[in-house]
Order: C-alpha cells, then sequence, then structure tokens
C-alpha cells in the first residue's frame, strides 16, 4: 500500500481526480458533504452530480448550504456516459470564474448500470483526467463498495490517480493507475445483430439513408423528439462517415428491450479518445457530429481500430 498523501483539503494540484469508497449512508455523507463544505468555506464553486436518492441525501444534510451549490441527478443527466464531461463536468467549470478553483463531485456508476452502459461508464472515468490535465478542478467520484462487483471497484483505482478508502478521510496514491490501458480495455467490438434494417451508404444515398432510418425508427415506436433525435444523429454519422470514414459506410436500426438502436459502420479509425466529449468553442467550424450524438442519446458506444469504426446509439421508445 503507498504511504498517506496530503489530506483532500490540503492538495494544491492544478487537476485532482480522487476515487470517494463508501460501505453506507453514513461514509457517503460524511465524504461528501464535508468535500462541498470545504469548497464553500474556501469561496470555491460547487457542483454534485449524483444519482437523484444520494442527491437528496446531500442535499437534507447540506440544509441552506445547498442553495449555494449546483445540484444534478446523474441519473438524467448523465444517463449517456458520453454526455458527462461536455454536457456536466465542463458546462458547469467553463461558466466559473477563469483561474478558481473548482469543486464538483461526480457519481457516473452506480449499482443498476447495464452491461451495455459499464465499458461507457469506466471510459468516461479515464478520459476525465485527460479532458481536465492542468485545469484547477477537483472531481470527487463516490463508489459504492459494497453494491459494486469487484471488477469495477478495481476499475476505480485504475482510473483514479488517488483514491479515499472506505472509512477514511485520507487521500492515498492509487498503485493501479493505468487510464489509458482501460480506454483501450474497453474498446471492445460490437456485435453485429443479423436482423437489423441494414442501409449501406455513399455520399450520393444520404439522403435515401437517412428516410430509412426515420422510417424504421417509427416503425419500431419512436415517436416526437426522440424519433427527430434518432433522425439527427443517423445524419450525423452518417455524414461523418462519408467526409472522414472512407465516404461511405453501412447503416442499421434494430429494437433491443425498450430502446431502438442506430448503429453506424466505416472504414475510418477515431485517433483522439475525446472526439465527441469536449464542448465546441463559438468559433469552432465543423467537429460538432459526434458531441451532438453524445448530448441527444441515451447510450453511445464507440469501437474504433484499424479494421474501421462503430458508433452505436440507444433512443428509448
Amino acid at each position: 500500500m503507498s504511504a498517506a498523501a496530503e489530506p483532500l483539503e490540503t492538495v494544491q494540484e492544478h487537476f485532482v481526480h480522487p476515487a470517494l469508497f463508501y460501505r453506507d449512508e453514513g461514509e457517503y455523507l460524511d465524504g461528501t458533504v464535508s468535500f462541498v463544505r470545504e469548497g464553500l468555506a474556501a469561496g470555491e464553486p460547487v457542483a454534485v452530480a449524483v444519482p437523484g436518492d444520494r442527491l437528496r441525501l446531500i442535499r437534507d444534510a447540506l440544509g441552506d448550504d445547498a442553495d449555494a451549490v449546483r445540484l444534478l441527478d446523474m441519473r438524467e443527466a448523465g444517463r449517456n456516459p458520453g454526455r458527462i464531461i461536455p454536457g456536466v463536468l465542463r458546462a458547469f467549470a467553463d461558466t466559473c470564474p477563469a483561474g478558481q478553483r473548482v469543486r464538483i463531485i461526480g457519481e457516473p456508476i452506480w449499482a443498476g448500470r447495464s452491461a451495455a452502459e459499464y465499458p461507457a461508464c469506466v471510459q468516461h472515468e479515464a478520459l476525465i483526467n485527460a479532458a481536465f490535465q492542468g485545469r484547477r478542478v477537483t472531481i470527487l467520484c463516490p463508489y459504492d463498495a459494497v453494491r459494486l462487483p469487484g471488477h469495477v471497484l478495481a476499475d476505480a483505482y485504475a482510473t483514479h490517480p488517488t483514491v479515499i478508502p472506505a472509512g477514511s478521510r485520507t487521500v492515498r496514491d492509487s498503485e493501479a493507475y493505468a487510464p489509458d490501458a482501460v480506454v483501450a480495455r474497453y474498446n471492445e467490438p460490437l456485435p453485429l445483430v443479423a436482423d437489423a434494417m441494414t442501409v449501406p451508404f455513399a455520399a450520393e444515398s444520404l439522403p435515401s439513408a437517412r428516410h430509412a432510418a426515420t422510417e424504421e425508427g417509427r416503425r419500431l415506436g419512436l415517436t416526437g423528439i426522440t424519433l427527430e433525435d434518432l433522425a439527427l444523429a443517423t445524419a450525423e454519422l452518417t455524414t461523418n462517415s462519408v467526409l472522414h470514414g472512407g465516404g461511405a459506410g453501412v447503416l442499421r436500426i434494430w429494437a433491443e428491450g425498450g430502446h431502438v438502436l442506430c448503429e453506424v459502420r466505416d472504414g475510418g479509425r477515431l485517433t483522439d479518445p475525446l472526439a465527441g466529449r469536449r464542448p465546441a468553442s463559438r468559433d469552432q467550424r465543423g467537429g460538432r457530429g459526434l458531441l451532438l450524438v453524445n448530448l441527444i442519446a441515451d447510450l453511445v458506444r464507440v469501437h474504433t481500430g484499424d479494421e474501421g469504426t462503430t458508433i452505436r446509439c440507444w433512443f428509448a421508445r
């Protein structure tokens, strides 16, 4: 075990990203509420993005102090893990005064996350380190040490440079820290689905492919804004394939449980692990397609390699 590091409130590095392990409600509140109050006492902007039941616990424990904190239900704001960096963490940090330390509690992994969601969750946790490198931000990530499986807790040690063991207030270095290895390990192939509607496309057939996707989405039960989101995601992903993925690709649409899934495969390779996870600057031209898809889909999974790239999106019906 590594030697004990400085208490969290005295750490001065630009970016700080500890995992907080807790075993019960008392340990959860001890770690999170003290973190919030230390930030408020230091004049730091503070946000809390955790599942709704946990959010109520923290809000009640804070009392009047809760009015000074940005509170978000991670089950809604972060239901797609690919949305959390641009739509939750950066959305808060970027509005704060330049150079001022910002504190955020983010709990993207909780008991009940599905097997389909988990690879995107753990990649998100690994990519936070690159997304905030050099910034004066502290992001505390709670982990339920009782209800979460052992491999999830092990991954937390690999995605966080420091950890706070259950029942402790002392920050320790994580000897297992290896975020790049985690991103690579969960770059998992997405198997073909045999009964999906399949539409090959190229530049000249983009309109017909998008129309086919929208009609299939409607047939499978999507309506209103969700159907519009499917159409928009299809348009962005197929355009990206034509422009950056070799000029052509294959679009697939199918239903699975309570979702309609949209998938685009092409011959390109994503070389930037943070693609689609950076907020777009006001003067940015292009490069917003995957970001937009992350912001509107319920889940986005990506697999990329020498053989090409697959992007799969989930939309609740």
